[in-house]
């Protein structure tokens, strides 16, 4: 079965407050979506799917598949269902999402997410859910279609096809220019 990893990056990051977009932002000589991108096709679970807000927006490297989201805007669940089609044509078995905006979720993380055949599969840190989480195909349809919450509404609405998995690194996003200061200050990043 084909696993596709899927990156969110078609937000507006208002709330970096920093000098251009949070996923251009630094941190250990990457940028945020690259160190997200790079955990993702380290892990080699599949091709490897970036939802953007425009063609070109980011420097992508070849490897991934650029999918832009028009509809960015009107919040997460567009550009989760963008990946979903991109999926349904590559004929994939499952997907595995995470976001840009989280270096400390490793390659390991991601791969072993992705191992695991359930119907949900979220990655845990100490207990707290976080991400990447693992959608099997039979699930996408009970997915949001509207608004700015991505697979949360599944997981709450049906915490019966839920399956938690304890990994190691970490699910803090860096929202601000703050998070980015104290990621820098911690150096918590690791190599893919």
């Amino acid at each position: 079965m084909t696993v596709a990893a899927l990156v969110l990056a078609a937000g507006a990051g208002a709330r970096f407050a920093g000098p251009g977009h949070k996923l251009d932002a630094v941190l250990a000589g990457r940028t945020l979506l690259q160190w997200s991108i790079d955990h993702a096709l380290a892990a080699g679970v599949g091709p490897v799917l970036v939802v953007t807000p425009a063609a070109g927006t980011y420097a992508l490297a070849p490897e991934v598949i650029e999918i832009v989201n028009d509809d960015w805007a009107a919040g997460q669940s567009t550009s989760l269902q963008a990946g979903v089609r991109v999926a349904i044509d590559l004929a994939a078995g499952a997907i595995v999402v995470g976001l840009g905006d989280q270096p400390g979720v490793t390659g390991a993380a991601w791969r072993a997410v992705a191992a695991v055949d359930a119907p949900v599969v979220i990655a845990t840190y100490g207990g707290r859910r976080g991400h990447p989480v693992r959608l099997r195909a039979d699930t996408w349809a009970l997915l949001p279609t509207t608004g700015d919450e991505g697979a949360r509404a599944l997981l709450r609405e049906r915490p019966d096809l839920v399956t938690e998995l304890p990994c190691q690194g970490s699910p803090s996003d860096i929202d601000t220019v703050e998070d980015l200061r104290r990621w820098q200050n911690n150096s918590s990043t690791s190599s893919p």
